[in-house]
């Protein structure tokens, strides 16, 4: 599928060949002539978010799994717009009778949805009776709010957490639950959509604006409490033993259990009231969820994350002690946490935690992971580091996933690929290649740009996952490490705590990177096509030989090429996607080898060649 609109030819500002501009559907175009965004990537200067402050006083009883409580919403309209209606987000209402969803749920999870039984906007009630709820929307017309004001909103709710149809959030077995989307928000309201109407049906993500929490959450004696941000006052919901062993992890570098198998057979662990009330707080992120349990293990550790300032980052795997896999979590998360600090992305860890929970997904939250059990130790070290990955995308830079789950998932693959290995070395990751490779170019197979919620199936995951993590790959080895790293981070700069469009990182990088990538942009995001490597030829040369490599489909891809020589030893021969820049189909690898070639076989782990069988040369 092709964009049927072109953005109007714009010089970058740096020298490079001339290139065609990115295609780029009018509404997004239009933010440029609004000033909000600019053609170089960098927010315009009109550019603006809306934003929120939550003061959350929630009761959870895990008995029952009743969520109730109040939200107090402080929202600032930073946009140029009076506004007429604030749209709320209730995504328990997934789960309501009727409800739109993408997979069937156990007819024991079917609820009422969110009971709402009080609604305020500056002190004006609304009658309940009469709120336009529609699934997981609530459109609420209010008095305009305009430019630079603030509505203050007032909510009592409450809803029962889903037992089983385990979708992100839920119960994961009696006496521990992972509590998320549960409370009403605010939706977003931005220079491109204005208000984030589309509602959630279980498939794709979310897309939430930036603000701040103060969350207090009530649960019964010997149950802890995990959430994003930090815990105000542990010394009040924590027995003086274990709020030492918390204090101990957050400076040192060791692994400190802070609740052992034999701590729980003790029950001493929380102090001795009916119910304790845990506070914490958390500073521009866009989302808060907590997991609460009584018989769970903590194991802890934290790590100095910018050399800078010192600043430390404490990692948490929290989990149920029959599940040995989880033994080795704290380890592949601490590891994980250092990897993106010092080496990819390169960025200091952002955060002042990262809690690894035993749950029922495999799904992040700002500071938060619900992670399942898996069978094998490759398993727990590729889930650990990509879910752990998206603290940086989407959490840090604001990605709208609803509609472009490229821009964090494919994030989190490549994570999951480097990270990997620098965990275990002898892991050899090659999630979603082989699929990829088989789909490629059929009916299956749509263009990365193509609208998250207007896929589902093969095409939303290729395009989800591996598609776009291969792309970040190929420029990744195309401008080496130090420049990527400084075109990266030219985005990540301009656009943490923003809410990036695709136009601003693909600008953004070649900005970055002082050079125009639109050929590579155009024909890996935009198009159709397969890759297909090809062996052609082989010549004797004076100096050794000759391979003739042949690009028989149209995505550009690395060349790799593992050549056995008499004495059976053997090079390894590596190009980058700069060999397809210009559109040549073929491309000649000089070997140097005064010894005869026995075998070239063309390909590697993250190449993917929908026709690999011309990928082999045999001497004859």
């Amino acid at each position: 599928m092709k964009l049927p609109f072109l953005l109007a030819a714009f010089l970058l500002s740096f020298s490079t060949l001339a290139q065609q501009p990115l295609p780029i559907p009018r509404n997004l175009q239009a933010t440029y002539a609004k000033g909000t965004r600019s053609p170089d990537g960098q927010p315009g200067p009109r550019y603006w978010q809306n934003t929120a402050d939550y003061d959350l006083k929630i009761s959870f009883d895990p008995k029952t799994r009743l969520v109730s409580g109040t939200v107090n919403i402080a929202y600032l309209n930073n946009s140029p717009d009076s506004l007429r209606q604030l749209w709320f987000k209730l995504y328990p209402n997934l789960y309501q009778k009727g409800a739109a969803r993408a997979s069937a749920i156990s007819p024991s999870d079917v609820t009422e949805g969110v009971k709402i039984q009080q609604l305020s906007v500056n002190g004006r009630a609304s009658d309940i009776a009469k709120l336009p709820i529609s699934g997981t929307n609530l459109p609420l017309t209010i008095r305009p709010l305009g430019p630079k004001q603030t509505a203050r909103v007032a909510i009592t709710y409450s809803y029962t957490l889903n037992k089983g149809s385990h979708m992100r959030t839920g119960e994961i077995e009696p006496g521990a639950d992972f509590v998320a989307y549960f409370f009403p928000r605010i939706a977003v309201y931005d220079d491109i959509d204005g208000w984030n109407t589309f509602p959630y049906n279980g498939s794709q993500e979310f897309y939430n604006d930036f603000g701040n929490f103060k969350a207090e959450i009530s649960v019964p004696q010997h149950f802890v409490v995990w959430a994003t941000g930090d815990l105000k006052n542990a010394d009040q919901v924590l027995t003086k033993k274990y709020a030492q062993r918390l204090r101990d992890a957050e400076t040192k570098d060791a692994i400190t259990t802070i609740i052992t198998e034999a701590d729980l057979k003790r029950r001493d662990i929380t102090a001795a009231n009916p119910r304790n009330t845990w506070r914490f707080e958390a500073r521009n992120v866009t989302d808060f969820a907590f997991a609460t349990t009584d018989h769970y293990v903590w194991q802890s550790s934290s790590l100095v994350v910018d050399p800078v300032t010192k600043r430390r980052t404490r990692v948490d795997a929290v989990y149920n002690p029959k599940h040995k896999d989880f033994e080795e979590v704290v380890h592949f998360a601490r590891q994980t946490v250092e990897a993106m600090s010092y080496t990819f992305p390169k960025w200091p860890f952002p955060y002042s935690h990262e809690t690894i929970f035993d749950g029922l997904d495999q799904m992040e939250y700002p500071m938060m992971v619900n992670d399942n059990p898996v069978a094998t130790r490759e398993d727990a070290i590729t889930l650990t580091d990509h879910e752990i990955f998206h603290t940086m995308f989407p959490f840090y830079m604001g990605i709208n996933e609803t509609k472009y789950a490229w821009m964090d998932e494919g994030w989190a693959t490549i994570g999951e690929w480097l990270i990997s290995s620098i965990i275990d070395p002898k892991l050899d990751d090659d999630y979603g290649i082989a699929p990829y490779a088989r789909a490629a170019d059929t009916e299956s197979d749509l263009p990365i740009m193509t609208l998250t919620t207007q896929q589902s199936g093969t095409p939303f995951f290729l395009n989800s996952y591996p598609k776009p993590a291969m792309g970040y790959l190929y420029v990744k080895d195309l401008l080496g490490d130090e420049l990527f790293t400084k075109a990266l981070h030219t985005y990540i700069q301009r656009w943490n705590g923003k809410h990036p469009m695709p136009y601003d990182f693909f600008n953004s990088m070649n900005e970055g990177a002082g050079r125009n990538l639109n050929w590579f942009w155009q024909r890996w995001f935009f198009e159709g096509g397969y890759p297909d490597l090809a062996i052609k030829s082989v010549t004797k040369t004076a100096a050794g030989y000759d391979v003739t490599v042949e690009s028989k489909g149209t995505k550009p891809v690395p060349v790799d090429l593992t050549i056995t020589l008499a004495d059976n030893s053997t090079q390894k021969l590596h190009r980058t996607i700069a060999v397809w820049e210009t559109g040549s189909r073929t491309v000649v690898v000089p070997v140097p080898t005064t010894q005869a070639i026995k075998q070239i076989k063309l390909g590697a782990t993250l190449v993917p060649d929908s026709y690999p069988k011309d990928n082999v040369w045999e001497a004859k």
